[in-house]
This record gives structure tokens, sequence and C-alpha cells, in this order.
């Protein structure tokens, strides 16, 4: 689908969802959630927890739809509101914690083959504030400035927290886990 083709049908649901159409409102949570439920599940990693973040999201998400002004895609705006919403769920129970632990950087004795499952529960498995740091930066593509914004912390502790999470993965992806080792 092109981007203008793709802006048009989110302007249709925004239309849609400000006129209170209920089907229109489900098809923009049937098109999104899946994406965003995704991303607060990797920030959270907690399936109950990510799917108590993502309903208030939608919540707040159509009561703010009429402020959207589509200066960003639909999609991003609602990822904003949902990552800020996930980072608020994890300052609310204490998760987010800067880890100043020092992990020595070795390289790979041997390398192995992981799946894509096994790098999935590796970034799972970090502290939260790394992850949500990696996973912002990495797999969403912020750049520092914003992450330090969206989750209150200054740009050094972000850019340390990056390098903290890719040296635990690092560590983690290098060592085989007793199910490799056969």
């Amino acid at each position: 689908m092109q981007q203008s083709e793709q802006n048009q049908g989110d302007r249709e649901l925004v239309r849609g969802c400000l006129g209170n159409n209920r089907l229109v409102q489900r098809a923009l949570y049937e098109k999104y959630s899946a994406r965003l439920y995704t991303l607060i599940y990797r920030l959270i990693s907690d399936h109950d927890a990510s799917n108590d973040v993502l309903q208030d999201a939608f919540i707040e998400i159509f009561r703010s739809l009429a402020t959207f002004r589509f200066e960003s895609s639909l999609f991003t705006w609602m990822r904003t509101i949902v990552i800020r919403n996930a980072m608020s769920y994890l300052r609310k129970n204490a998760r987010l914690q800067v880890i100043t632990d020092e992990i020595p950087d070795q390289a790979s004795e041997g390398s192995f083959n992981f799946t894509a499952e096994h790098l999935e529960k590796a970034i799972l498995s970090l502290p939260a504030q790394a992850r949500s740091v990696f996973i912002l930066i990495e797999v969403e593509g912020y750049k520092h400035q914003e992450v330090a914004e969206i989750l209150g912390i200054n740009e050094g502790t972000s850019k340390s927290q990056l390098n903290y999470a890719k040296k635990l993965l690092r560590n983690r992806l290098t060592k085989p886990s007793d199910e490799q080792r056969v």
C-alpha cells in the first residue's frame, strides 16, 4: 500500500472514530493492536500487564484522536501514546532502574546458532530500563535524545543503558544455554 493510500485510509478511520462509529473504532483497533501489543510486551515483558497497558492506551487514543493533526503517521502518533503508557506502568511498578554493574565485553570463544526465539528471550531478560532503551533505539528507531525525553533520563544515561544492553545481549547470545548444548 502506498503512503498516500495509507494516509487516506487513516484519515477515514480517524473521521469514523470521531463520529463514534463503533465498527470503525474496532477496525482501527484491529489494524494496529497487534503491532502495538508487541511493542508493549517487549518493553514490559508481562502478558497481562501488556494487555492492560494496551487497553489503557487505546482509551487514551480514542479520547485524544481529535487532537491528531496528521503531522506524522497515525501509527507513529499511536506508538508514542503506547510507549508513554508503558513507561508510566514501569515507573509505577518500580521496574525502571539504572543498572551500573560492569559487564565484561568478552569476545565469543565459540559461536553457536541461535533462533529468533532465543534472541527474543535474551532481549526480554534484560533489565527493564536497558531493555526499554534497546528496543526504543534499535527496534523502533528513536534517537537517544528522544529516548531520554520519553524515559525521563538524560541522554548520557540512554547511551550507557544501550551499551549495557548490548553487552548483556552479546554475553547471553555467545554462551549457549544448557538446552543448546547437545
